[in-house]
């Protein structure tokens, strides 16, 4: 059994600000597999569901991002799974706008949602996909994880949860390994822009005449 879960806050005061990256993707996951994630358990809401044959869980905590690690672990206790079982999606500051990235272990690095994960898992090894939100150094972190995505993101955002998607729909019947293998791309490098070069100046050089017009014309003035 896998268990497929988005961190977010609940509620249409929260819905498409960056912190529910996570959310966007089980929206898209539930798209893919024609299903609602709508059950209420575990203080959220769940779906349980057959993906190519695997029994599969995809949740949405309801604790607020600080507490999603309480229902995560309550719908680990009821399945008995274990860390290896879970695969959490959430938002990345440290990420673009545009790219995902996939992990089996690391800090919470900042985040709330994966520091109450952590601790709820018992341990930080477990899979995850990191959806990138970017950074705003004008924008205190609490305001701006709290804010909507500017229109010029709307394109990337939307590809970078498709691809979440894609990958976590592939990671259920392959291992996490070849998932990373897959979906993580290196970040392309900017491409210098060549300087033109400096023309030469031409330096003013007298042709010589070919000897055949150097003597029609010594014919002429005569």
């Amino acid at each position: 059994m896998k268990l497929i879960v988005g961190l977010g806050n609940p509620g249409v005061r929260y819905a498409n600000t960056r912190h529910n990256a996570g959310f966007m993707v089980m929206d898209k996951l539930a798209e893919m597999a024609g299903v609602q994630i709508s059950r209420e358990k575990f203080e959220g809401k769940f779906v349980q569901l057959k993906i190519k044959g695997e029994d599969v869980i995809f949740l949405k905590p309801e604790t607020f991002m600080n507490n999603s690690g309480y229902s995560l672990r309550a719908c680990m206790d009821y399945f008995r799974l274990t860390n290896k079982d879970i695969l959490v999606i959430y938002d990345d500051m440290d990420t673009p706008v545009g790219s995902i990235r996939l992990k089996t272990k690391g800090s919470a690095g900042g985040h709330n949602g994966v520091k109450s994960v952590i601790s709820c898992a018992m341990g930080s090894e477990f899979d995850r996909i990191r959806v990138g939100i970017g950074r705003d150094p004008q924008i205190p972190i609490v305001n701006y994880v709290l804010s909507k995505f500017r229109p010029e993101e709307k394109e990337p955002l939307e590809k970078a949860v498709e691809e979440a998607a894609n990958a976590a729909w592939f990671a259920i019947d392959h291992s996490f390994s070849e998932a990373m293998n897959r979906y993580n791309h290196k970040p392309e490098k900017p491409k210098k822009e060549k300087k033109p070069k400096p023309e030469k100046k031409e330096e003013a050089v007298a042709q010589e005449k070919p000897a055949a017009d150097a003597a029609a014309e010594a014919e002429e003035k005569k």
